[in-house]
């Protein structure tokens, strides 16, 4: 691909090199793109596929600012993580860069706080929720509660509360982990959640796929151990219209999205929506599923030429995103085999020497693998068969918390 300006490869800023950016790098390696990666770890998995590591915060909106300028960059993308979505919005805005979303838009979509005032002024369905600062009283309960900072991500000060007893240590430690000092208190909506991964255009909004986000137990509430399509939901049709609706009072006209709902009694609510790719390979399960290279439009979104995607019928019955966990210690080596049933691929996200904790964040997985079948079930059992023969293999690594 060529940009406007020249012969030369169009120059891409990825903020972000970690295992959720690994199928962005990649399509953009293949398109022959200039590439650089942003991370604060230089062991980041992503960096194999830049043209130029940078080695820097992806929070540093300052540095990032002067860097886009020194590289003359043709785009900037945030894929797979909310707040550096607004770190490339701002920034592509101050350029004059092609952006999908505006860096208004990206506040709604990076403080979970101002996401629901606006989602309530619009009357989309979502949960009951409460905003707890310094001196506040907190809620009196009548059922489980997510207690969260609203202005952090990857598990970060989350907590599932079920009983009252928990509350005020939940809303200290999400005060303690946000930027704002305040906590975000919200129903637990009793009922399945669903990720429904889509792309925009001109307002047009195609829900690619709806999966079945199966998690983790506490203590690792919230992290995500697979991603099923299609989903077990009856009236899928419902749960896109709430999500278009949702798009729409954020402004997301343009671009990937990545929406999670619950499914209660009462229908869909919404619990949260991201204006980027999904960070657990979804983009991948789409194009196995559909054909739809939902990784290319985002790319081309941030370069400024954006594609409607058509949609084509499912290719598969069945597709399974399963994440992968490795026994906590040192990592001393990983073993494939050569030859998995139904997979088409698999993510190792650590070299040998890695420490694995136990299983907290979604950081703490080791990998991820994409299998597929003629149905549901068949997807299902040809993940959990693929998962119980790939072995990571640990020492102990001493007291691990």
């Amino acid at each position: 691909m060529e940009s406007d300006s020249g012969s030369r490869s169009a120059r891409l800023l990825v903020l972000g090199a970690g295992p959720a950016q690994l199928g962005l790098l990649e399509a953009a390696r293949a398109r022959g793109l200039w590439i650089a990666a942003v991370d604060r770890n230089p062991a980041a998995p992503g960096f194999a596929f830049a043209d130029r590591r940078c080695i820097l915060s992806t929070e540093d909106e300052p540095a990032i600012d002067r860097l886009a300028g020194a590289l003359q960059v043709d785009g900037i993308i945030a894929p797979g993580t909310d707040w550096p979505v607004g770190v490339a919005a701002r920034i592509a805005e101050r350029s004059g860069l092609a952006h999908p979303i505006s860096a208004k838009t990206a506040v709604l979509v990076t403080n979970k706080l101002r996401q629901r005032e606006r989602l309530g002024e619009a009357g989309v369905p979502q949960p009951r929720w409460w905003v707890i600062g310094g001196g506040d009283d907190p809620p009196a309960l009548d059922g489980a509660v997510v207690v969260k900072a609203p202005d952090r991500q990857g598990q970060k000060g989350l907590t599932l509360v079920e009983d009252e007893h928990g509350l005020a240590d939940a809303i200290a430690t999400a005060r303690a982990a946000g930027r704002s000092g305040v906590a975000l208190v919200e129903e637990l909506v009793d009922g399945p959640e669903v990720t429904v991964v889509g792309f925009s255009a001109a307002g047009e909004f195609a829900p690619l796929a709806i999966t079945d986000r199966l998690v983790a137990k506490p203590p690792a509430y919230g992290v995500a151990l697979a991603h099923v399509w299609p989903s077990e939901v009856s009236d899928t049709s419902k749960v896109s219209d709430t999500v278009q609706k949702a798009l729409a009072a954020l402004g997301i006209s343009d671009g990937p999205s990545y929406t999670q709902v619950r499914v209660g009694p009462d229908g869909p609510r919404v619990i949260e929506v991201a204006a980027r790719l999904g960070g657990g390979h979804d983009a991948e399960l789409v194009e196995c599923v559909t054909g739809v290279d939902l990784n290319g439009l985002a790319i081309e979104a941030a370069l400024g030429t954006t594609l409607v995607p058509t949609w084509h019928e499912p290719r598969v019955g069945g597709a399974v995103t399963r994440f992968l966990v490795a026994p906590p210690g040192i990592l001393e080596s990983v073993e494939v085999p050569e030859r998995l049933e139904g997979v088409e691929k698999v993510r190792i996200y650590r070299e040998p020497g890695y420490v694995f904790a136990p299983l907290r964040r979604g950081s703490d997985r080791a990998g991820a693998l994409l299998a597929f079948g003629n149905s549901r079930e068949q997807a299902l059992s040809r993940a959990d068969a693929a998962a119980d023969r790939i072995r990571f293999l640990t020492a102990d690594a001493g007291a691990l918390v």
